[in-house]
């Protein structure tokens, strides 16, 4: 049977055939079970938070309802960034989190992501644990033992304060826009950047619950490119829906990926002493010019399978203090146990402010690589790795390459695709090589 938690937790349409009321009670109640058992001298207490998508109203009661039936207390944090939940998990001495998200994911889908003590991702058994409990026991709780629910009225001015004492640095002098995608960021991050001294011009900033990630954000940034240029800002800010991401744009309107602001922000680290091992861990569908860039600054780079999870696990194993994506999902581990878009965009724009340089100066760091990826339809995406000739053509083409380029072959997690990704000197031997492997991937039977 397919697990149902995957890398970040249960994801799909809302109120569709996976993820339904019934479902979510059922994810609560029994991950509330887990707990009791774990510790059955105390009753569980969890936060719950939510992004603004409409079917998070739904979702929410569900939850809570779920908790309370099993005998935990519930703490509603209302709508709030992911990064968030996981602080107030700790912050209040909780024993779980659930954050009702599907993050940069359209309007109609909807997730839900648990938090262990701590605010850290659940251990694997655990959420086994709680897969194995859906089924409602024959007795419940009854009387005082049926879990109570409270909001946590101060929950968005927590957080604030947490982020700026993380991040002390005066931004007074900055001017940015920050596109809060109508997402669970739409007042933390105004409010928060403001209270730092940047000038601040929010935008996409006025949730509805339908208009979440809607052209806008940080899988959009049209929009935000021109705002940028329009207010003669000295940088954009571009959060998810659940606002665990940062990308940002340059006064000129240029994109700065996530592989640029982690480059910026470890050599932050490293020139105040902060950057554990000189080690910065990404995964492998970062750029090779980032690779290029720490290794000129003597920095190394742990690489990583896909995924914020694989991430985390190897900032713990290694006791490291940078990490993240190029999708623009960085943990920083002293401040935060989970990717923080708000804490990732205050650490770069404090780096602007104490260096008086401009962000396209900074990101200059890193040359990217021309990237060409191809997802490519396939019978069997394992037998089609595997395959002899494939593994031929990648060898031809990684020899062809040499020093100055790479080729990652990944299958698809959720469907029959190989990912074929190309990166070269150039972006048409980029192009030339990507077409010719993703012919060869296609022929496979």
């Amino acid at each position: 049977m397919r697990r149902l938690f995957g890398t970040d937790g249960v994801r799909g349409l809302a109120n569709g055939e996976l993820l339904t009321p019934e479902l979510a009670m059922a994810v609560a109640a029994s991950a509330a079970r887990v707990l009791v058992e774990h510790d059955p001298s105390r009753r569980p207490v969890a936060v719950v938070g939510r992004d603004p998508r409409a079917s998070g109203e739904m979702l929410e009661s569900a939850v809570v309802a779920g908790l309370a039936s099993a005998g935990a207390d519930a703490v509603r944090v209302g709508v709030l960034p992911t990064p968030a939940v996981a602080f107030l998990v700790a912050e209040l001495g909780a024993d779980l989190g659930v954050m009702i998200s599907a993050s940069h994911n359209s309007m109609p889908d909807n997730g839900i992501k648990l938090f262990a003590v701590g605010g850290h991702k659940l251990p694997d058994d655990v959420e086994l644990a709680i897969e194995n409990g859906l089924e409602p026991p024959a007795v419940r709780p009854t009387g005082s033992g049926v879990g109570r629910v409270r909001d946590l009225a101060d929950a968005v001015d927590r957080y604030t304060a947490h982020l700026l004492t993380s991040t002390t640095q005066s931004l007074a002098g900055l001017r940015v826009v920050v596109d809060c995608a109508y997402g669970a960021a739409s007042t933390a991050a105004p409010d928060c950047y403001a209270k730092a001294g940047a000038d601040v011009v929010a935008l996409h900033a006025t949730p509805n619950g339908i208009n979440i990630n809607d052209g806008v954000g940080s899988t959009h940034l049209g929009p935000l490119r021109n705002a940028v240029v329009a207010h003669g800002a000295d940088l954009g800010i571009a959060h998810d829906g659940d606002a665990d991401r940062c990308l940002a744009i340059d006064a000129a309107g240029n994109e700065i990926d996530g592989d640029r602001i982690m480059a910026i922000l470890a050599l932050a680290l490293r020139e105040a002493g902060e950057l554990a091992g000189d080690t910065l861990v990404a995964t492998v569908m970062s750029n090779l010019g980032l690779h290029l860039a720490m290794r000129a600054a003597g920095i190394a780079v742990r690489t990583t399978a896909v995924g914020d999870r694989y991430v985390l696990e190897e900032l713990r194993a290694g006791g490291y203090s940078l990490g993240g994506e190029q999708s623009g999902h960085v943990v920083l581990p002293a401040h935060a146990t989970t990717g923080d878009g708000l804490l990732t965009a205050l650490r770069l724009m404090a780096r602007l402010a104490q260096t008086g340089s401009s962000l396209a100066e900074l990101a200059a760091v890193v040359t990217p690589l021309p990237q060409i990826l191809r997802n490519v339809r396939v019978v069997d995406r394992a037998a089609a790795v595997s395959s002899d000739a494939v593994r031929e053509a990648v060898a031809a083409a990684e020899a062809e390459l040499g020093d100055t380029g790479r080729v990652l072959l990944r299958p698809s997690g959720t469907e029959q695709l190989v990912r074929v990704m190309v990166e070269a000197a150039t972006a048409e031997q980029a192009e030339h090589i990507a077409t010719r492997l993703a012919e060869i991937v296609a022929a496979t039977r």
